[in-house]
């Protein structure tokens, strides 16, 4: 039986898991032990943190997988090409994970390829601030973290202070972004590459709290993106993700378009997006079997662009309160045949929502 070295074992990385079961791959999973429903379903479970890329590389010379993958985690993708480039395995060239994880490096390989940015420095919870010539509002983020860690919209240089002094606590590199805010909806583009050759799946459309933290609170797939818009923006993303240095696997670009059809990008990720977008709003509305794809190209198979059956629509929603509980419940009594899956509730979190991370929960609807 081949074998597939997976990194990471979350709810969302489960979904990986038991793609490749489904698929015959003997699965060997590596992560901090935290009780994760990814220790029990993985044929092999070892207690090393994803961090830990040497261990992690050791090991995987003892089993000698065929591939090596994750989703949705830029931390986890950085062990993953680590690991694939030592072993000759497909992957990134490693020479790109700061490119595609830190905000900043992110920012500027994007200007240097040509493709339009938002005016951006980079600064630390002691550097002095010089905003002169930035228009507010503007956005500061950690430099290298995602999930809706440390964002905050300002409308001034004195909340500007606060705003990096958080994000900066977030940060790895305790560094902090400062961008001119973009204005649109927003969205992102799921991709799939293989050596290079860059492939369109899907569009999602993005539902956040909003300002000052937009935090998740869902997403819909097929998005409402006007048709006439659709190839001007899927040329300026895979001019991107070539900036980028994006050859293998998934990616996940986040993005906003005005009402003009004007377009600007937020962030992109050398990864499947996460909030379930690319294990499940994928394939349940557009047929394509995304994640098969991501093993596929990480064991240097062919992509399969088969489309199966699959729904009109699919949409995930987020629990941050009791009321977004109840309103889950009453739908679920209504419409039980459109719901596809719910998750395990924290409970504990009921209210405390600061990030993506400490939401309650989450329902996925199909129709």
């Amino acid at each position: 039986m081949k074998k597939l070295v997976i990194i990471g074992a979350n709810d969302f990385q489960n979904q990986l898991i038991l793609k490749a079961k489904e698929l015959g791959y003997e699965t060997h999973v590596f992560a901090w032990q935290d009780g994760s429903i990814g220790e029990t379903t993985a044929d092999h479970f070892y207690p090393i943190s994803i961090v830990e890329k040497d261990k992690i590389l050791e090991k995987c010379r003892e089993i000698n997988p065929v591939g090596i993958c994750s989703i949705a985690s830029d931390l986890a993708s950085i062990t993953v090409n680590y690991v694939a480039e030592k072993l000759g395995l497909a992957c990134n060239p490693t020479s790109i994970i700061e490119r595609c994880t830190n905000k900043y490096i992110m920012r500027e390989a994007l200007l240097n390829g040509g493709i339009k940015v938002p005016k951006h420095i980079k600064v630390g919870p002691e550097d002095e601030l010089r905003l002169d010539g930035y228009h507010f509002p503007i956005i500061v983020k950690p430099t290298d973290r995602s999930g809706s860690r440390g964002i905050t919209k300002v409308t001034s240089a004195d909340e500007a202070k606060n705003a990096v002094k958080n994000a900066s606590e977030y940060s790895f590199e305790h560094k902090a972004i400062i961008e001119e805010f973009i204005d649109g909806n927003e969205y992102s583009c799921e991709c799939i590459s293989r050596c290079g050759e860059h492939f369109f799946l899907a569009f999602t459309k993005k539902y956040t709290t909003g300002a000052p933290n937009f935090i998740e609170t869902g997403h819909s797939e097929p998005s409402d993106i006007p048709v006439e818009w659709q190839e001007k923006i899927k040329k300026n993303i895979f001019k991107a993700l070539d900036a980028l240095g994006i050859k293998n696997g998934a990616s996940h670009t986040e993005f906003k378009v005005d009402q003009d059809g004007n377009f600007g990008i937020i962030e992109i990720g050398a990864r499947m997006g996460g909030d379930c977008i690319g294990s499940d709003l994928v394939p349940l509305s557009t047929g394509y079997d995304f994640m098969k794809m991501v093993i596929d190209v990480a064991c240097g198979n062919e992509i399969d662009f088969t489309i199966h059956s699959h729904y009109k629509n699919a949409e995930i929603k987020f629990i941050f309160s009791q009321e977004d509980l109840d309103e889950m419940h009453n739908f679920i009594k209504e419409n039980g045949d459109k719901i596809y899956r719910v998750s395990n509730m924290e409970v504990s979190n009921m209210g405390k929502t600061v990030d993506s991370s400490s939401r309650v929960g989450y329902y996925i609807i199909t129709q």
